[in-house]
């Protein structure tokens, strides 16, 4: 059986070239929070990520392969609640409830979004606002101090490459994605097997 090809960077949605591209990875809003982990591709491909640190790895972003191609990233489709209502404060008030629980959620302008929970839905409803299920990918806000310290506004800075994250020029640490390795007590999925020790096998 054929070695997983290793990816050491992501590259960013905007620095992405449609020609380097060579396969396509799907994974829920979890899998797409990582440091190492081996992935298979929609296309059959296996691919090591090896990050220095976890990284939040964004829908359309692609891992940057050792030879130098990209496998895109793509969010799945999870099963959601969307809330919505005619009460802008009414809205204000269902992302302050979730945020108090630290629950992951998307919050746009007319609708928040979180994964299923049927005690936060009727709570919701309680407080008059609509919750229905729903099914799409699912991009849940970053934590507040995710970029804490980094000298730039996002994660898209033009040309550079950090540790974890390949713009196309040089490399620097990129510490504000450490939150811990999130690999950690979580179940293998159809994408992702256990953390890996530097010889390939389980650790």
């Amino acid at each position: 059986m054929a070695q997983p090809i290793r990816a050491s960077s992501i590259t960013r949605a905007l620095a992405v070239r449609e020609a380097r591209v060579v396969d396509t990875v799907t994974l829920d809003h979890e899998d797409r929070y990582r440091r190492r982990a081996v992935l298979t591709c929609d296309g059959g491909l296996e691919v090591l990520l090896d990050l220095d640190k976890p990284a939040r790895i964004e829908d359309g972003d692609a891992l940057k392969l050792e030879d130098g191609r990209l496998v895109r990233v793509v969010a799945a489709p999870e099963e959601l609640i969307e809330v919505t209502s005619d009460n802008p404060a009414r809205l204000m008030r269902a992302a302050w409830h979730l945020g108090n629980r630290h629950t992951p959620a998307e919050i746009g302008a007319e609708a928040i979004y979180f994964a299923s929970d049927h005690v936060l839905v009727e709570m919701l409803r309680g407080l008059g606002l609509s919750a229905r299920p729903v099914t799409r990918p699912f991009r849940p806000e970053r934590g507040a101090y995710e970029h804490a310290g980094h000298p730039h506004a996002g994660p898209d800075h033009g040309g550079h490459e950090h540790a974890g994250h390949d713009h196309g020029g040089h490399q620097h640490g990129d510490a504000h994605h450490d939150h811990g390795d999130r690999e950690t007590g979580q179940q293998p999925s159809r994408h992702r097997t256990p953390d890996l020790d530097s010889s390939g096998r389980s650790s």
